[in-house]
C-alpha cells in the first residue's frame, strides 16, 4: 500500500505548547489525510516517540491531550498527535469509520512515524482511544509501553453514549446522536463493527509494559472498567488513580499530573540515555535554545528548563531567567545563615526568603542622572525559624547582605562573550 504523507515545517507559535511543534498529514489504508502534530523537545532529536490517541468524538487538540503531551517532551519524549478519521482536522466522513478503522489510522500514524521519523515505543490512548492502543500494541513491534487514560475495557462499551438512539440506528441505519454538545452521526456498521473484537484476548497477548490511570469519579467509563483491563493484563502492568477527575480532565491540574506519571513510568521501559552532555569543567553552564524561548540547561550533572510564560510566547515549562536569577539569591542567602548560625551554634531551624525581581523609573533612585531610564529592583524578605534573640535575629539579618550572590550582583559585573567554534 502507498502512503501519501505532507510535512509542514512551519513552526505554529499558536498552539503553545513547545518550540518546536509541526504540523504535518499522512494518508490512512483508504487514502483520507489525517492531520496531526509532532512535538518535538528543545533539541529537536527525540531518542523516542509516543503516539497519542485521543477520545471518542475529541481531537487531537482537548486541552488535556496538550498537557499529557507537553509532560512526555519534557522527558525528551516525542510525541505525535493526531485526529482520527472525520475528526479535528482529518479528512473524511465519520459516519463511514467505525472502532477498525480507529485501529487502522494509528498503525498509519506508526508507520509514518516509522518512515519519516523513528518507530513508536509508546502508545497512550484517552477513553475509546486507549481501547484502540490496547488493541493494536501488539501489532506495533516498536512499541514498549502502553498507557491508557479512562479507557473502557470493551470497545463497546460506547454503545452506551448511545442509548436513546439504538433503536433508530438500528431501524433507520444511521442516526444524529450528541455527544458532548456536537452531533454526530452513528451508523449501523459502526455498532456492528464494535462486536468483532475480542478486548481481553488482544490485552492479554499485547506482551509490553501497562499502565492504566483512571478516576474513581469518571461519570462516563466507570472504574470497573480499569479493574477489568488490569485483570485482563499481564505483568508489568500499573494503576494509577485520578482521584477526583473527569472524563476529560477538564480541571488542567489533572490532565497535567497524568502526564507527568506516565513520563516518568515510561521512562523504565525506554532505555534512553539520560546522561547529559558535562560541561568542560565543574564551573561552567551550557544552555541550549532551539526554536521558540524553551531552553535546556546543563550545570555539571543537573539538568534545568528555562522558559517564558504562554502570555508572551513561551511554552511556560520552567522559570523564567529573572526567576532563577533571583532564586540564586534567595538560595544564597539561606545558605549563608545556616552556616553562620551553626558555627555559631545558634538554634536556626529554617530560613525561608520571598524574592520579587521587577523594573522601577530611575526617579525612585535618588543618584540617578536619567530620571527616564529604569532600574533593576530586587525585593527579598526572610523568614526565620527558631528560639533566637532579636538580637540574633538582627545579626542574621545583617549577615544575609553579605552573602557571595548578593555581593555578586550589587557589585561591579563584566560579562566577556566572545564567538566558539
Amino acid at each position: 500500500m502507498v502512503r501519501n504523507y505532507i510535512i509542514t515545517l512551519t513552526i505554529y507559535q499558536s498552539d503553545h505548547t513547545y518550540m518546536q511543534s509541526k504540523k504535518v498529514t499522512f494518508s490512512n489504508s483508504n487514502g483520507d489525510s489525517l492531520s496531526a502534530r509532532i512535538m518535538l523537545p528543545p533539541s529537536g532529536k527525540p531518542q523516542v516517540f509516543a503516539i497519542f490517541a485521543h477520545c471518542f468524538t475529541c481531537s487531537k487538540d482537548l486541552k488535556a491531550s496538550v498537557n499529557i503531551a507537553r509532560a512526555l517532551v519534557s522527558h525528551d519524549i516525542g510525541v505525535m498527535r493526531f485526529d482520527f478519521t472525520g475528526l479535528g482536522e482529518s479528512d473524511g466522513d465519520f459516519s463511514d469509520t467505525s472502532f477498525s478503522t480507529n485501529r487502522s489510522d494509528l498503525l498509519a500514524a506508526a508507520a509514518y512515524l516509522e518512515e519519516n521519523w523513528t518507530a513508536p515505543s509508546v502508545l497512550i490512548g484517552h477513553s475509546l482511544g486507549g481501547a484502540a492502543v490496547l488493541m493494536v500494541a501488539s501489532e506495533i513491534s516498536s512499541v514498549k509501553a502502553v498507557a491508557t487514560i479512562g479507557a473502557p475495557a470493551d470497545p463497546e462499551h460506547v454503545t452506551n453514549l448511545l442509548e436513546n438512539k439504538l433503536d433508530e440506528i438500528e431501524d433507520e441505519g444511521q442516526a444524529m446522536v450528541n455527544i458532548g454538545g456536537r452531533p454526530f452521526p452513528v451508523s449501523r456498521t459502526f455498532l456492528e463493527d464494535l462486536k468483532k473484537h475480542d478486548p481481553a484476548t488482544s490485552i492479554r497477548n499485547m506482551g509490553v509494559s501497562l499502565l492504566i490511570l483512571h478516576s474513581p469519579q469518571d461519570m462516563v467509563v466507570e472504574i470497573e472498567n480499569a479493574r477489568k483491563i488490569y485483570e485482563a493484563a499481564m505483568h508489568p502492568k500499573s494503576f494509577i488513580s485520578l482521584d477526583g477527575a473527569d472524563h476529560l480532565l477538564s480541571n488542567e491540574a489533572d490532565s497535567h499530573y497524568a502526564g507527568d506519571v506516565i513520563a516518568a513510568w515510561s521512562d523504565r521501559y525506554l532505555n534512553v540515555d539520560r546522561e547529559p552532555s558535562l560541561p568542560e569543567s565543574d564551573r561552567e553552564v551550557v544552555t541550549s535554545t532551539g526554536t521558540g524561548f524553551t531552553t535546556e540547561v546543563n550545570a555539571g550533572r543537573h539538568n534545568l528548563i528555562v522558559d517564558e510564560p504562554e502570555s508572551v510566547g513561551g511554552s511556560d515549562l520552567g522559570p523564567t531567567p529573572y526567576d532563577y536569577l533571583i532564586t540564586s539569591l534567595g538560595a544564597c542567602t539561606g545558605m549563608t545563615l545556616q552556616m553562620y548560625a551553626e558555627r555559631k551554634k545558634w538554634p536556626l531551624k529554617e530560613v525561608r526568603v520571598h524574592l520579587m525581581h521587577d523594573k522601577v523609573h530611575e526617579a525612585d533612585c535618588e543618584k540617578c542622572e536619567d530620571k527616564e531610564a529604569r532600574i533593576d529592583r530586587i525585593s527579598r524578605e526572610i523568614e526565620i525559624s527558631g528560639d533566637l534573640s532579636d538580637e540574633q535575629i538582627n545579626r542574621l539579618m545583617e549577615i544575609a547582605d553579605k552573602c557571595p550572590v548578593h555581593k555578586t550582583l550589587t557589585g561591579e559585573i563584566r560579562v566577556e562573550t566572545k564567538i566558539r567554534d
